[in-house]
Parts: structure tokens; sequence; C-alpha cells
């Protein structure tokens, strides 16, 4: 009986204990998840840095050292959001020009074009699923499909310019150079800008109305 008498008084004490331990626990954790990506990328840059550089592969001068270009990039692709799912969409582009601006230009617009498909594949994705909760007819259920996947080029001019992580080139025969490049886009402020530019342009070209419109985006 008195052991029973002395757990009670002592629950409320170890439960304080075990709470004040939590964020402990927590933050070791995230401190842990954290190194473990670093040396995950620092381990997979060194190896493509190693192949790039033996393919001849150099970047601009004042850039980082090409190993630590490849780091960060690596980086941005294991990082995750607060519910554990990717955090970056990415996209990558070549081109090959006479100069490293051209070649620079016309691969971060394929990049930026390829990063926008994939917003739109998503956006696509969301709609088809909220098709059935608007209750549209099958004629603009059909439009709006139609408008959905050609809504590729609006969402990249809304995209805007978009800095690459990863910018590396290598000269070729000639007098040519080719640059590739790596660009990442968050993934929820990729997908509210799409949702807005799809939003103004089934709103624009079909009489649907403002809730049917909020159905179909998920709002």
């Amino acid at each position: 009986m008195k052991r029973k008498h002395l757990l009670v008084k002592l629950f409320p004490v170890i439960t304080l204990a075990l709470c004040a331990t939590l964020p402990l626990v927590s933050q070791q954790t995230e401190k842990e998840l954290e190194k473990a990506i670093k040396d995950k990328a620092i381990k997979e840059a060194r190896k493509e840095a190693k192949a790039l550089e033996k393919e001849g592969w150099y970047v601009a001068p004042g850039s980082l050292p090409l190993e630590k270009v490849v780091e960060n990039a690596w980086m941005k692709q294991y990082q995750s959001d607060d519910a554990g799912n990717t955090k970056y969409i990415t996209a990558d582009g070549n081109a090959v020009a006479q100069s490293k601006s051209v070649a620079d230009m016309q691969s971060i617009e394929l990049a930026k074009l390829q990063l926008a498909g994939l917003v739109q594949t998503n956006v696509s994705s969301l709609v088809d699923a909220n098709l059935g909760n608007a209750q549209l007819s099958a004629a603009d259920a059909a439009s709006v499909t139609e408008i959905v996947q050609s809504s590729k080029n609006l969402i990249a001019t809304e995209l805007g310019y978009v800095n690459p992580v990863f910018k590396i080139y290598r000269d070729l025969p000639g007098d040519n150079v080719e640059a590739q490049v790596r660009l990442f886009y968050d993934v929820k402020q990729s997908m509210e800008i799409a949702k807005k530019v799809v939003q103004k342009d089934l709103k624009e070209k079909l009489q649907i109305n403002s809730e049917q419109l909020e159905k179909l985006m998920g709002l």
C-alpha cells in the first residue's frame, strides 16, 4: 500500500522529467538527421564532382569550387519539409552555344520550362482529383483539363527568374561551350503560384463560379 502511494506521488515528477527530455531527444534526432543528410550529400558530391572533372566540366571564375557546387545541389535534393515530403522540385537544363552567356541563358530557360512542366503536372493531378467535387458538366470538365494541360508556359512566366544553385561548363570542339544547370524551387511556393495562374485562366475562359474554382484548386 505504501508502495502504491509512493508511486502516485512520484508519477507527476516522472512525467515532468520525461516531458522535459522530449525536446532534447527531438532536437538530437533532428541534428542527427541533418548530419546524416550532409554526410550523404558530401559523399555523393565527391563522386559526382570527380566524374564531372574527368568529363571536362568546370565552374565559372569566382564561383564556389566544383565539389562544393555539387554538394550544395545534393543538399537541396535531400531536404524535406516538416511533413517529410521533398521540399524542392528539381529541373535540369543543358545548352550548347559559342559563348558562355548564351549557353547559360538557354540552359536556364530549358530548365525553367522543365520545372514549369513538373509543376503543371502536379496541378493537373490536383485538379483531376477534384473534378468530381466541382460538379461540372462533361464539356466544362473537358475544357478544364485542356486548359490546365496547356498552362506550362504561363506557369513558367509566373515563376520568374530562378537562380541556379548548380551551374557548370565545358569546352567543346569548334569554340563551343556547353552549360549545364540545375534549378530548385520550393514545392509549396510553386504550387501556390501555379494555382493562381490556372485559377485566373479558368475564370477568364470558362463560365464557372468561384465556389467551383475553389473546389477544383483544393482551396
